[in-house]
């Protein structure tokens, strides 16, 4: 964990609480910590929601913001808040045994060893969707180290937290900003075979592609489709859901990346997202504005 620092500011309050966090949650029975996180998530719907994640759910719905089940907005704020428990716990539960529980409940898991086998590097390409890290141990579990990149968060005392938490369960963690750029290491991996896992539905920097998504314009980070053609690395797009005791892991299908354009590419990987947050609604943890038209307002 990383030094004790004086908050000084609203975000070094928040750094400090989700610090504390990491040391509350993964000691208290496992039962409460979830308990915990479903009162937070009631108490923030308590008065219909965050509009912002209402808002992006009506477009998964094709309705409108106020035809969005209140029910809908609280199983969602609930999965958000299940990702954080788990996330503050998972240096305390990563073990064999949850690596296969994340193997039983997946699907076309073998595309990964099949390409492994082949030589070839992996770009897993996923959205903010169930929960991340948990597919992280899967595949150190059954793979190695793999390599990600981190958006370097403010204040730094949370960054470190994040980045050390992330690299204690065996990720590789390079920063998206604030240094050199991450992509030659990236290249550098893909060449020798490895794995490499990108976010891929937030344009954090503002400079994807556009895409159709759920029916409007949106823009998506082009990284992940420019590595793999670069390299002739296999691209595959990732599903992550929550079921009631466990999680969903899916590998799509390899998206073709040889002689194509980088957006009909990342077009391919939008529509593999949107088949598996049109599956699991709640499960898609985008409280941002996503959109274009909401970006602009």
């Amino acid at each position: 964990m990383p030094r004790l620092f004086f908050p000084r500011t609203k975000k070094d309050l928040i750094a400090l609480g989700y610090i504390a966090g990491w040391k509350f949650l993964g000691f208290v029975p496992e039962k409460l910590a979830y308990r915990l996180g479903d009162a937070v998530a009631a108490r923030v719907c308590s008065g219909g929601g965050p509009a912002q994640l209402r808002a992006n759910l009506a477009r998964v719905l094709s309705c409108s913001a106020e035809a969005v089940p209140q029910s809908l907005v609280e199983a969602s704020m609930r999965s958000y808040m299940r990702y954080w428990v788990e996330a503050f716990r998972l240096p305390t539960i990563a073990s064999p045994r949850l690596a296969e529980a994340l193997e039983n409940s997946g699907h076309g898991l073998e595309r990964i060893g099949e390409a492994r086998a082949a030589g070839d590097g992996v770009v897993l390409v996923l959205p903010h969707s169930g929960n991340w890290d948990m597919a992280g141990v899967w595949l150190v579990s059954r793979h190695g180290e793999f390599t990600t990149v981190a958006e370097r968060l403010k204040p730094e005392v949370l960054y470190d937290a994040f980045v050390d938490f992330r690299q204690s369960l065996g990720f590789e963690i390079l920063p998206l900003t604030g240094g050199e750029s991450a992509l030659p290491t990236l290249r550098e991996r893909l060449k020798d075979g490895g794995i490499v896992c990108l976010l891929g539905d937030r344009d954090l920097n503002s400079s994807g592609v556009e895409v159709a998504f759920f029916g409007e314009t949106t823009t998506m980070p082009v990284g992940p489709a420019l590595l793999a053609q670069q390299t002739g690395a296999r691209l595959h797009p990732v599903g992550l859901s929550f079921y009631r005791e466990g999680w969903g892991l899916k590998v799509h299908r390899q998206v073709p990346t040889e002689g194509r354009e980088l957006d009909e590419i990342t077009q391919d990987v939008a529509r593999a997202f949107e088949k598996d947050i049109a599956a699991h609604p709640a499960d898609w943890h985008m409280l941002q504005p996503f959109w274009t038209a909401d970006r602009r307002k």
